[in-house]
């Protein structure tokens, strides 16, 4: 771990509100700050910055922690990417790396920089297999400057070329093992993950290059190869070409399915072009392209497969801030052949008359549907208007519903009538969606015992080392009365239990109980709630008096098997009613 006295004075310098400020626009609630959350869409400010514990809260995602959690999750990089950050912004020295993970961590980068160094002297070699991968990215469209530019690079006939080349610049075995370009055969003896393929290296958002794709030079299989997860590469969390892409002017970015579409793009001028890597798009690549583009095209390969990767990226987009459109490419499969087949400056013209996402999801209905025939038009009818009852505005549907008209032949007052009906059905299924939510959101939900336990009962002791756990935070002089008379394991909830070692542990080396030092010893769900805790906790005055009633109550509460089954759904509902009342909990945070 980074040592805490240095965890420590890089948050005395780095103050949470100045630190949020400056991605996010704050206004004063009192004691506390409150915003749009950048994490998630929404209108209504569900994001809450809290000065006194020098931590942030959404009461709407759940995203939490404190500065460097704040840091690490809005420019997706790992903690101690994130402390390095911070430091250079409170001109402090970097920290000195003293942690086994934190040096592997430095040594895969930098073996990751080697191999793509080795891969493009490959590519460039007077070889008669470098000659056939040059003439590859040739047939692609790729131009020398391309290539230099995206570090493009081919991996040789050899298994062990790129094994000894790294051993003879000092890396260990312990080093090539965890950097994800090796395998090892039946016998134990390693080759690299790559041979005889043309390399495109994976960059992160601060130019490092943390994976690598492979692709051979013919139709053999398999056709790509790609790095496995690493401590560098976490591919869920990486999109290719976005360290590019976010230096851009425009903020409308092309999403394609492919690093070629990418790299073609790009060689056009497209410099917003980025993909997805991994299988599918994720939920959390979608954050981080939200996080820089305020419009989105899908740009996604024109069969069939490409099309459903589509209605599922939309899915995934549907409660993003940016606004987003799907491009349909006539007389290519993909945006790479069509770049070649009819010129940049065509493709740019399809970007400018883009469709958005009811056009590309209407078109797909219909063409589901004979409209020739009457049954069939009034099912594409119902269809589309459960479509547009659940994600249009007013002004859409009066549009679609002309539209629908004149497509089906039927009266547009009476496509109109059955919007209207869907609509109050979509609005009361959401309703009861948020009912449901809002239920699964009290302390309640919280508790994971593995045993039957009775429902008042769990609840008062959970409520009660919640309160506790906040109390601690807030006034870390409690600690000393909690130390003498709770031992851990009467802490009848996981991540509390795991809160309040980590307390126990800072007290006995002298360190700060602050969420900065208890970050780098609890999990990122334990991080989460006592966020959440110290949030709903924020208003509630807490006396000594408190701290020995909270205490009481976890000494005699310990839930038995034998006790009664639980409270009824309504004593559930009274009961978070009076617990929103009795702290106050602001208007949205619920």
């Amino acid at each position: 771990m980074i040592p805490h006295e240095y965890i420590e004075e890089l948050v005395r310098r780095s103050d949470i509100v100045d630190v949020v400020g400056s991605y996010v626009q704050l206004k004063r609630k009192g004691r506390l700050f409150s915003g749009l959350c950048p994490f998630h869409s929404e209108k209504t400010p569900s994001f809450y910055v809290y000065p006194e514990t020098q931590s942030f809260y959404c009461f709407g995602c759940g995203a939490a922690g404190d500065v460097i959690n704040f840091i690490k999750k809005i420019d997706s990089i790992d903690y101690p990417e994130a402390v390095k950050l911070l430091a250079g912004r409170a001109g402090m020295p970097e920290p000195a790396e003293n942690d086994q993970t934190g040096r592997l961590r430095s040594r895969i980068l930098s073996m990751n920089k080697e191999a793509a160094r080795f891969f493009y002297a490959c590519l460039n070699s007077s070889a008669e297999e470098a000659a056939q991968a040059r003439a590859y990215w040739r047939r692609r469209g790729l131009d020398d400057r391309t290539i230099a530019r995206f570090g493009l690079g081919y991996a040789p006939n050899n298994g062990s070329a790129l094994y000894n080349h790294l051993r003879d610049k000092g890396y260990t075995q312990q080093e090539l093992d965890a950097s994800g370009l090796f395998k090892r055969s039946q016998s134990g003896r390693p080759y690299c993950l790559f041979w005889k393929r043309v390399m495109t290296p994976i960059f992160d958002l601060r130019g490092n290059i943390i994976a690598f794709g492979g692709r051979v030079l013919d139709d053999s299989k398999p056709k790509y190869v790609n790095s496995p997860e690493t401590l560098v590469y976490h591919k869920s969390e990486t999109v290719f070409a976005l360290q590019l892409a976010k230096k851009s002017s425009s903020r409308r970015f092309v999403l394609c399915e492919g690093y070629m579409d990418v790299i073609s793009m790009q060689q056009a001028g497209i410099d917003t072009a980025v993909c997805a890597c991994g299988t599918a798009l994720t939920p959390d690549q979608v954050r981080l392209i939200g996080e820089y583009a305020e419009e989105v095209i899908l740009s996604y390969d024109s069969d069939e497969a490409g099309q459903k990767a589509t209605l599922r990226s939309l899915e995934l987009f549907r409660n993003s801030p940016v606004k987003v459109g799907v491009l349909q490419i006539p007389g290519a499969k993909d945006p790479d052949e069509y770049i070649k087949k009819y010129g940049a400056d065509r493709f740019r013209a399809l970007l400018d008359g883009v469709g958005n996402a009811l056009d590309f999801r209407l078109e797909r209905i219909k063409g589901k549907y004979d409209l020739k025939q009457d049954a069939q038009r009034l099912e594409y009818v119902r269809e589309a208007v459960e479509l547009l009852a659940s994600g249009s505005t007013p002004t859409e549907q009066e549009v679609y519903a002309g539209r629908l008209a004149e497509e089906t032949d039927i009266s547009k007052t009476a496509i109109l009538a059955q919007l209207e009906t869907a609509a109050r059905r979509a609005g009361a299924k959401r309703r009861s969606a948020l009912q449901r939510e809002l239920l699964h959101s009290g302390e309640m939900d919280t508790i994971k015992v593995p045993y039957q336990a009775g429902g008042r009962q769990a609840l008062g002791v959970a409520s009660a080392e919640q309160n506790l756990i906040a109390a601690i935070l807030r006034e870390p002089g409690y600690l000393e009365r909690a130390a003498k008379e709770l031992p851990p394991e009467k802490i009848v909830m996981p991540e509390m239990r795991e809160v309040y070692e980590a307390m126990l542990a800072c007290r006995a080396e002298g360190a700060e109980i602050g969420f900065s030092v208890l970050g780098q010893r609890i999990s990122e769900k334990a991080m989460q709630e006592l966020a959440r805790v110290t949030a709903q906790n924020s208003e509630v005055p807490c006396t000594p008096e408190d701290v020995r009633m909270y205490l009481d109550r976890i000494a005699r509460g310990t839930p038995r098997a034998s006790q009664a089954a639980g409270m009824s759904m309504d004593e559930m509902q009274a009961y978070f009613q009076s617990m929103r009342e009795k702290k106050g909990v602001p208007s949205g945070e619920e």
